[in-house]
Parts: C-alpha cells; sequence; structure tokens
C-alpha cells in the first residue's frame, strides 16, 4: 500500500490504561489470597481471562468488574476503575484512530458484505455477531463490546446535526439468521425504521447479480471536517486507515458503482418490506 497509508495490525496491545487497571486487578487478587485460575472460577469466567486483564492485553469490562468487587471485597473500586476506561480505548489501536474520525465526520459511505453495518445494528444481532467470533470470546466481552458498539449510534443524534450517511448491503446478509430468526427480524424491522431517516440512505445489492464491484471486500469512506477523504478497510485480522487522495479516489469510484449496481432507495425499502412480511 502507498506509503502514507495508516496502517495497524490486529494484534494483542497493551493500552496505559488497561495496564493501570491490570495492576490494581492484580494488587487485590493477591491481596485476597487467590491465584488467577480462583479468581476466574468466583467469577465464573477463565483464568486466560484474568491474565489478560492483568497483564494489560485487555480491557476490564464493567460486567466483569463488578462480580470481581464482590468477590474480592473492593468497595466497588474495580468497576470504577473500568469505567474510567474511555470507551475509544476499550478498542484495539487499529480501530481507534477510525473512531475518533467517525465521531465527527460530515458524511459516512459504508459497504458491508458479511454482516449488516455495526452503526446499524440492534443490541441482539449485535450481541448475536460478537457471540460468532473464533477464538470464542468471553461472555464479559461479549456484553462490553455489544455495549460499546451500540454506543458510537449516538451519532445519529449528534448535535448541530448528524452526518449525511448511506449504506450499502448484500442481501444474503439480511437472509442468513444471525442470533436466530427472530433477532433477524427485530434486525430488519430496524434497518425498515432507519431508512426513513432524511440523513440515511440504504441501498441493497440482489445476490442474483452477475456483476459487482465489490468482490474485493467491505470498505467505508469518511469525509472529516476539514473535508479530507478518508477509507477504512477491514480484512482477516488485519485493518487500516486510507489517506492516500489516490488510493481514496479509486473507492469512491467503486463505490459509485456499487451504487449504480444496488436496488434503488426505494426498491430497497421495498425488499425489506418483502422480508419482513409486509408487501
Amino acid at each position: 500500500m502507498p506509503h502514507s497509508s495508516k496502517s495497524h495490525r490486529n494484534r494483542p496491545q497493551r493500552n496505559a490504561s488497561w495496564k493501570v487497571v491490570g495492576v490494581m486487578l492484580a494488587h487485590h487478587r493477591k491481596r485476597a489470597l487467590l491465584t488467577q485460575e480462583q479468581l476466574a472460577e468466583r467469577v465464573y469466567c477463565d483464568g486466560e481471562s484474568i491474565a489478560s486483564v492483568e497483564q494489560g492485553r485487555r480491557a476490564l469490562s464493567v460486567k466483569l468488574a463488578v462480580l470481581i468487587d464482590e468477590v474480592l471485597g473492593t468497595h466497588g473500586a474495580m468497576r470504577t476503575a473500568a469505567e474510567a476506561i474511555p470507551r475509544r480505548e476499550r478498542y484495539p489501536a487499529f480501530a481507534r484512530e477510525y473512531m475518533e474520525h467517525e465521531e465527527e465526520a460530515l458524511s459516512l459511505f459504508s459497504y458491508q458484505n458479511s454482516a449488516v453495518p455495526g452503526l446499524l445494528q440492534t443490541p441482539e444481532y449485535a450481541a448475536a455477531v460478537f457471540s460468532n467470533f473464533y477464538p470464542p470470546l468471553p461472555a464479559d466481552q461479549i456484553s462490553q463490546q455489544t455495549e460499546d458498539r451500540i454506543s458510537r449510534q449516538a451519532l445519529f443524534h449528534r448535535k448541530p446535526q448528524p452526518p449525511v450517511m448511506h449504506f450499502i448491503i448484500e442481501e444474503h446478509v439480511l437472509k442468513r439468521p444471525i442470533g436466530g430468526r427472530e433477532v433477524m427480524r427485530g434486525q430488519l424491522r430496524h434497518l425498515r425504521e432507519m431508512s426513513e431517516l432524511p440523513f440515511v440512505g440504504i441501498q441493497i445489492i440482489r445476490t442474483d447479480r452477475e456483476t459487482h464491484a465489490g468482490l474485493n471486500g467491505s470498505m467505508i469512506l469518511l469525509e472529516t471536517p476539514d473535508h479530507e477523504q478518508l477509507g477504512y478497510l477491514e480484512g482477516q485480522h488485519v485493518s487500516f486507515l486510507q489517506d492516500d487522495p489516490d488510493e481514496v479516489h479509486l473507492l469512491h469510484l467503486k463505490y459509485g458503482m456499487l451504487r449504480s449496481q444496488a436496488l434503488s432507495l426505494e426498491d430497497s425499502k421495498r425488499l425489506l418490506d418483502e422480508l419482513l412480511g409486509e408487501s
């Protein structure tokens, strides 16, 4: 990729806030004369999860912190510490820079081909997505990441106005019952409601199309308050923020072609109605 691109590998990150909380946890655990495995058993998780928190390799979730406070008798200290970790810092380093831009974006265009875009997910669907990660995530981490993902949807209520947003979604994504039929139905209902917002556009690409400009994978295009154009690309265990103007220009050309290949806004609404059995 061009040398100007900002690239981050999705590997374990030792965040300063995580490390401080981890040192706190190790201190209180040792004072209670418990091993990592013994504490893990009492808070219904595994020893590796406790070790990861203590070593600063993952953030302590609020849900797990509450249980730890009860077991160690720390009177809410661990919960307070977990809540003090800035929401953005709960994410790996490769995602933090993107999130900073997302929060202040003037426009956001998203093409997703494996799941409903995170900004459009219901809590139940988001939890189901995280539950499908492999290797599996601990239950408290699924809960925390779901909460964090849904909190990002405050973007839709941003003052003085939210960004202009457009989403292209594959039809097969809407037919895969992640989380079960009822969870998927609730997700479809949410998409249909969001499609009526004046600053949101949703287009669906039919599965039976014979031509497709997005076979290389998903992408998100952002415009910053300084009118800088950025692209965010995700893959298996690697993601990066693209800021090279020539490369971002090519992504915009590709996105434009995808819009032309997708159903119109109105036809996409009708397809959502069909999937909901309301047409």
